[in-house]
């Protein structure tokens, strides 16, 4: 909530009112928890189909959810409302009490898109309208885009919160499914252009899991449109250093496909000017990605 202290000051013949907002800090985090829901799992019975996520890693799901403590938590690879309402439950019985969420219901109907929050939300858009071509056909971006405002200290922050395809395809002409995403980032960029109109002065964040790194085309595509810059894609390392956030452990390889962008007039918040990936306890456990955090102080400037 916003909170202002005004003074008024003489200098000769001018007089004015100078207005300063009380900073106040705001910790947002992505994370792709790995299917909290049904999915086809090896377990230690064999293959199961539609088996629920198992309750060791929920544990440390919430182990590492409690140890961020984040004010507003973007969530991936979410079940449906059901799971979404468990995992609130069990999180406010551990004491972490998320009081406001919302499911973003996109075409897929397994893998949803999910944002957790402390404080009220100002308003909710579903943008499940996206489309983009893809080998001369129109296609609808399948997890969508979901947007989000708050009222911060010193206005109002938008976050935008995306899941791109994954690199499963069934394509030869597509391999890693990179053309795709390519496309829907092209989509959520011009959604989130016509959203915000002034890209230099408004404040917003564009997060999730984009299944790819920071020199591919859909990086690079959220990033610009011709000559208009959007957004700063942020760096992130955890405490040794290490930049990955996703294990793909049936081949021991490591990538960074988790990121977190920023407006230019909301880059100055950034703590420390860089995000950080999580590395603390339960993460082995909880998912084959890791969160990443960004810590932002907001409301520091004076305004006259």
């Amino acid at each position: 909530m916003k909170t202002l202290r005004s003074v008024v000051i003489g200098v000769g013949f001018w007089i004015g009112v100078i207005t300063w907002a009380r900073a106040e800090t705001l910790t947002l985090a992505t994370y792709n928890i790995e299917n909290y829901g049904p999915a086809n799992r090896v377990t230690e019975a064999g293959y199961r189909k539609d088996y629920p996520k198992p309750e060791t890693e929920k544990q440390a799901l919430r182990t590492v959810l409690r140890a961020m403590n984040a004010d507003v938590l973007v969530l991936q690879e979410m079940g449906g409302a059901i799971y979404l309402e468990e995992l609130r439950r069990d999180l406010k019985a551990e004491g972490l009490d998320y009081p406001h969420a919302v499911l973003l219901a996109g075409d897929d109907a397994d893998r949803h898109v999910a944002l957790l929050a402390k404080r009220p939300m100002l308003t909710t858009t579903q943008h499940t309208d996206l489309e983009m071509r893809y080998f001369g056909r129109k296609e609808t971006v399948k997890r969508g885009l979901l947007e989000v405002k708050l009222a911060v200290a010193d206005g109002e922050l938008t976050i935008f919160a995306l899941h791109l395809k994954s690199r499963y395809t069934d394509r030869a002409d597509d391999p890693l499914s990179a053309i795709r995403r390519a496309g829907e980032a092209t989509a959520i960029r011009d959604r989130v252009l016509a959203r915000v109109g002034d890209v230099a002065t408004t404040q917003f964040v564009l997060l999730g899991d984009c299944n790819d790194d920071k020199a591919s085309k859909a990086l690079m595509f959220l990033q610009q449109r011709g000559k208009t810059h959007i957004a700063d894609l942020l760096p992130a390392v955890d405490s040794r250093g290490e930049s990955w956030t996703h294990a793909y452990r049936k081949n021991d390889t490591y990538t960074r496909v988790d990121h977190v962008l920023v407006s230019a007039a909301l880059r100055p918040a950034v703590v420390g000017g860089a995000a950080r990936i999580y590395d603390g306890a339960g993460w082995r456990e909880a998912s084959d990605h890791r969160p990443v955090v960004v810590t932002l102080e907001l409301g520091t400037g004076m305004k006259k």
